[in-house]
């Protein structure tokens, strides 16, 4: 395989990442692979929500499955998406050593994003994001999901963008994930039944 030529653009993005990431950095350079919609993903899901609430008691204000895992019939990378809701993200002593006891493993801090947190699990393909009680992001996710659930035609609309996107070649996960928000947007700010745009 030849080898990637790496640019200054690629060296800033690398330590920008870098910058939120616990651990080392390691570079993707391939496509995103989607699988179609797999009936077992909720039943995941439930399993990791009741390790949460044994691990944190009352600290997990609220555990939701989001993400495209979330969303019946929806192809998507197959990670399960999830959102703790903490009182203060911030604060990692009050969760963070109960989440690492528990075999999570802290991988993402952003402090400035919403204090976010991302963890991966300690035995399935997860992505277990972090917010404190408040934070934006929180009601966006919820309300993205339900509405791609609610409106086939947002769905299509944005499973096309996905695989339109996932066929590209990504130097990280992240600026497939980044590359998502115009679409997402558009759904969100779209009337409940509006007609797909084309664009």
């Amino acid at each position: 395989m030849a080898s990637q030529v790496v640019g200054a653009g690629d060296e800033r993005r690398d330590a920008e990442l870098q910058k939120v990431t616990v651990g080392t950095l390691e570079p993707h350079n391939a496509p995103i692979f989607l699988a179609v919609y797999d009936a077992d993903w909720p039943r995941l899901f439930g399993r990791e929500a009741d390790r949460l609430r044994s691990a944190l008691g009352d600290e997990a204000l609220r555990i939701e499955h989001v993400g495209s895992t979330s969303v019946p019939g929806l192809t998507a990378k197959p990670i399960v998406d999830i959102l703790l809701v903490v009182p203060d993200s911030a604060d990692e002593p009050r969760y963070v050593p109960q989440l690492v006891a528990a075999g999570y493993v802290l991988k993402i801090r952003e402090p400035e994003w919403f204090e976010h947190r991302m963890f991966r699990g300690p035995d399935t393909l997860i992505n277990l994001h972090v917010f404190g009680r408040g934070a934006a992001e929180v009601e966006r996710l919820l309300r993205f999901r339900d509405r791609l659930r609610g409106d086939e035609a947002a769905r299509d609309r944005y499973a096309r963008a996905k695989q339109e996107l996932a066929r590209r070649t990504w130097r990280h996960v992240q600026d497939y994930a980044d590359a998502k928000t115009t679409v997402v947007k558009e759904i969100l700010d779209e009337p409940e039944g509006a007609p797909a745009s084309g664009r």
